[in-house]
C-alpha cells in the first residue's frame, strides 16, 4: 500500500492506477486518482465542465463574437486560466463595440466586416430614405414624421439597435402603403388623361390637324411611361404647335383680307350700281327732252349729254372691272394659301425631328440626341456606344420589287429594331436605307454584341408583301466615344466599320 503522506509515492500510484484502470491520463483523471490514493476531497482545480457549459450560453451574433467563443473553448480544453481570461476580454470587446456601433443586433454575416462598415451602411441608409421620401408624396404628415425619426436614429451612432428596428419595420409599411397609394394616383392620371385626350378626339373629327397629336398622346401615355419617352412627345408637340400657331396667325390674316376685299368688292358693286342708276335716270331725262326737241339744232346739245354720259359710264365700269379682275386674283391668291396652310396642318409631321416614314428620329433628331447623350455620359463618366447599320442589297428590292415595297420593309426594319432595342436606346435614319443607334452606358463590346442580338432578331421575323417573305439583314460598325471625341467622329468611325463590314460579307457587324 503507498504511503499517503508521500507525495512522491503518491504520484507514482497515480500513474499505477491510470494505466490499470486503463484511463486517459488527463488532468482530470490524474487529480481524480491522485486525491482517491492521498484520502483527500475530490475537488477538480480547474472547472472544465462548468465552463463548458458556459461556453454554450453566449449568442453567436456575428463572425468576431464566433471566433471569440472559439478561443474560450480552446483555452477549456488547455486548462489555461491565461487562455480563458484572454477569451471573455475579447467577447466582452466585441459586445462593447457592437453596441456603440450599433451592430449587436445582427444574427449573421457573409463576412467579417469592422464595425465601422455599419456606422457606413447607417449614413447610406438615411441618405437612400431622404432621396426616395419626396416619392411617397407630401400628403401624409404622420409618414413626413415617422421618416423624421427613422432619420435621427440612423444618424445617432449610440441609438438603442431594437428600437431602430422597430421604427425602420413600421415605416416600412407604412412606406409601402405610400408607395401603392402613388402608383393608384399615377395609374388613374393616366386613364383620366386617356379619356381626355379621347374626348378632345372626339370633338375635333373634322380637325384633321389635331388628329396627329392626339395620336402621338396616345402612343405616349400607354405604358410602360419612361422620361425619355415624355421628353421626345414633348418635343415632337413644341414643333407641332409652333407650325400650327404660325398656319394658324397666317390663316386669320388671310381670313381678314378675304373680308376686306369682299368689302371692297361689295363697295364696287355699289358704286357701279350708283352710277348704273344715274346713267339710266340721265338716259331717262335725255329720252324725255328728245321728245320735246322741235328743231334739229336743239338735238346737238342733247346728243353730246348722251355721248358724255356713256362716256362716263363705260369708264367707271371698265375702272371697276380692273378693280373687281384684281380682287378676284387676290381672292384666289389667298384661298390658295389657305389651302396650302390647311395641307401644312394636315399632314404636319409629329416632330419635324421625325423621319415622316419610320418615325424614328431624323438628321435634326439625332444631333440633338447626339449631343444630349454626349452630356450625359461625360457628366456621369459612363461609355456610349453607336452603331450605324445599312441594309444589305437595298436597292434590289427596290429594282425588283418597287420604291412603295422598299418603304415598307424600312417600317418593318425600324419596328423589329424598337421592339428589341432597350429604352434608353436611340434610333434615328441616317439617309436611305442607313440608321443609327445610341446606346448609352454601354461599351464597345456589349454594343457589337446588342447589335448582333438585334441581327438575330431581325431574321426571325420575315418581312412579307404580297404573301412573299422576304429575309432583310443588314451590316454594321460600332463605335465607342472616346473622351476627346466628337459624335460626328464617332459616327465616322462607325460607318468606316460598317462599310468594312459589307466588304467582308454583309450581315456582320464590326467594331470601329
Amino acid at each position: 500500500m503507498a504511503d499517503h503522506t508521500n507525495p512522491s509515492e503518491i504520484a507514482r500510484e497515480t500513474l499505477k492506477q491510470l494505466i490499470v484502470r486503463k484511463l486517459t491520463p488527463t488532468p482530470v483523471n490524474y487529480q481524480a486518482c491522485y486525491n482517491e490514493i492521498a484520502q483527500l476531497p475530490n475537488v477538480a482545480g480547474f472547472p472544465e465542465a462548468q465552463l463548458r457549459q458556459m461556453a454554450t450560453t453566449f449568442p453567436v451574433r456575428s463572425p468576431r463574437q464566433k471566433q471569440a467563443i472559439e478561443q474560450l473553448e480552446a483555452a477549456i480544453g488547455k486548462r489555461s486560466w491565461q487562455g480563458v481570461q484572454r477569451a471573455l476580454v475579447a467577447l466582452a470587446t466585441v459586445d462593447t463595440v457592437g453596441i456603440a456601433n450599433g451592430t449587436a443586433a445582427p444574427t449573421e454575416s457573409a463576412n467579417d466586416q469592422p464595425p465601422e462598415i455599419s456606422v457606413e451602411l447607417r449614413v447610406r441608409l438615411a441618405r437612400l430614405i431622404e432621396t426616395l421620401l419626396p416619392l411617397l408624396g407630401d400628403q401624409d404628415a404622420s409618414l413626413s414624421n415617422q421618416a423624421c425619426d427613422v432619420l435621427n436614429a440612423l444618424k445617432d451612432p449610440f441609438a438603442d439597435q431594437p428600437g431602430l428596428l422597430l421604427l425602420l419595420s413600421s415605416f416600412s409599411q407604412r412606406a409601402s402603403l405610400a408607395v401603392e397609394e402613388q402608383s393608384e394616383i399615377k395609374h388613374t392620371l393616366l386613364k383620366l388623361l386617356h379619356l381626355i385626350i379621347e374626348n378632345i378626339g372626339e370633338l375635333s373629327l373634322d380637325e384633321q390637324c389635331v388628329n396627329g397629336q392626339i395620336e402621338t398622346l396616345m402612343r405616349a401615355v400607354a405604358p410602360p411611361i419612361t422620361l425619355r419617352r415624355l421628353d421626345d412627345v414633348e418635343r415632337r408637340l413644341k414643333d407641332v404647335i409652333a407650325i400650327q400657331r404660325a398656319a394658324r396667325r397666317r390663316s386669320l390674316e388671310a381670313q381678314a383680307e378675304i373680308r376686306q376685299m369682299l368689302a371692297a368688292f361689295i363697295n364696287h358693286l355699289a358704286a357701279m350700281n350708283q352710277s348704273s342708276t344715274a346713267f339710266q335716270t340721265g338716259l331717262e331725262e335725255s329720252a324725255r327732252q328728245l321728245a320735246e326737241v322741235r328743231a334739229i339744232e336743239d338735238l346737238a346739245p342733247l346728243l353730246k349729254q348722251v355721248i358724255d354720259a356713256t362716256h362716263a359710264m363705260a369708264a367707271d365700269t371698265g375702272h371697276a372691272r380692273a378693280q373687281i379682275e384684281h380682287l378676284q386674283t387676290r381672292v384666289l391668291a389667298t384661298n390658295a394659301e389657305l389651302v396650302r396652310l390647311n395641307d401644312d396642318l394636315r399632314h404636319a409631321s409629329a416632330s419635324a425631328r421625325h423621319d415622316p416614314l419610320t418615325d424614328a428620329l431624323n438628321r435634326r433628331g439625332l444631333d440633338e440626341a447626339l449631343a444630349r447623350e454626349i452630356a450625359s455620359v461625360r457628366r456621369k463618366n459612363v461609355p456610349l456606344s453607336l452603331s450605324l447599320l445599312d441594309v444589305d442589297n437595298f436597292k434590289k428590292l427596290n429594282d425588283r420589287l418597287g420604291h412603295a415595297t422598299g418603304d415598307e420593309a424600312l417600317i418593318h426594319l425600324v419596328k423589329v429594331v424598337q421592339q428589341h432595342m432597350r429604352p434608353i436606346d436611340t434610333l434615328a435614319r441616317y439617309g436611305g436605307e442607313e440608321f443609327v443607334i445610341l446606346m448609352p452606358d454601354t461599351a464597345l463590346a456589349h454594343g457589337i454584341e446588342a447589335i448582333k442580338r438585334l441581327q438575330r432578331e431581325l431574321t426571325k421575323s420575315f418581312f412579307l408583301t404580297n404573301n412573299e417573305k422576304i429575309l432583310i439583314t443588314f451590316s454594321a460598325g460600332v463605335a465607342e466615344l472616346t473622351s476627346e471625341e466628337s459624335g460626328g467622329d464617332a459616327i465616322a468611325r462607325a460607318d468606316q466599320a460598317m462599310y468594312l463590314a459589307k466588304r467582308s460579307g454583309k450581315n456582320r457587324v464590326l467594331g470601329g
